[in-house]
């Protein structure tokens, strides 16, 4: 896991720790010890902490001014245990929202699995998006199972292209455009 980067490729179009409004703000990443790990498996350096012990993010892109972010994960997403989703919603999204995100993009394809609590969070925050939504892209099959049978996809998007979206051949707009895309389809 270590060797797992988050994707760097939009680096000079956004980068979170030059983000003035981002949580990640100033962060200084050492490249050359690992700080972080889930369980015994350490993680890229360039992984962000929202406070979970098992989940770590990216925050790859946000447009303010469309109101959209994409963001990165990996690891075990464990609302049993650790609560994630009220982490990342208090450390992360109500930020995010403050500043006029409502369209969240989020990356699933390093998430190894999905641990239930409840879907206090996931409401709370699907209803503060208000007229935005939240897409899971690239999660793996079974992490799907495991949001749909908790009923999380009530409140994040998964499915048809979702699941195979090649993002990284994209821009941050274009991946935006082809979620979107999915979305009005489903709406209409």
């Amino acid at each position: 896991m270590h060797e797992i980067e988050p994707y760097y490729r939009w680096r000079d179009d956004y980068v979170a720790s030059e983000d003035e409004y981002s949580p990640f703000y100033a962060t200084q990443y050492n490249e050359f010890e690992f700080d972080k790990q889930i369980y015994n498996y350490l993680l890229h350096p360039q992984w962000d902490s929202f406070g979970s012990n098992t989940l770590y993010l990216k925050v790859l892109y946000v447009d303010y001014e469309r109101g959209y972010s994409i963001i990165e994960f990996i690891g075990e997403w464990n609302d049993a245990i650790n609560n994630d989703i009220m982490l990342m919603k208090r450390e992360l999204i109500e930020l995010m929202i403050d500043q006029g995100v409502n369209q969240f993009i989020l990356i699933g394809e390093n998430v190894l699995n999905f641990h239930f609590s409840d879907d206090s969070y996931y409401e709370e925050w699907f209803q503060e998006v208000e007229d935005g939504w939240i897409a899971g892209v690239n999660f793996q099959e079974h992490v799907i199972r495991e949001f749909k049978s908790a009923n999380i996809d009530y409140y994040i998007n998964f499915g048809g292209q979702l699941d195979e979206l090649n993002w990284r051949a994209l821009k941050p707009l274009q991946v935006f455009k082809k979620v979107e895309e999915q979305l009005q389809k489903r709406l209409n």
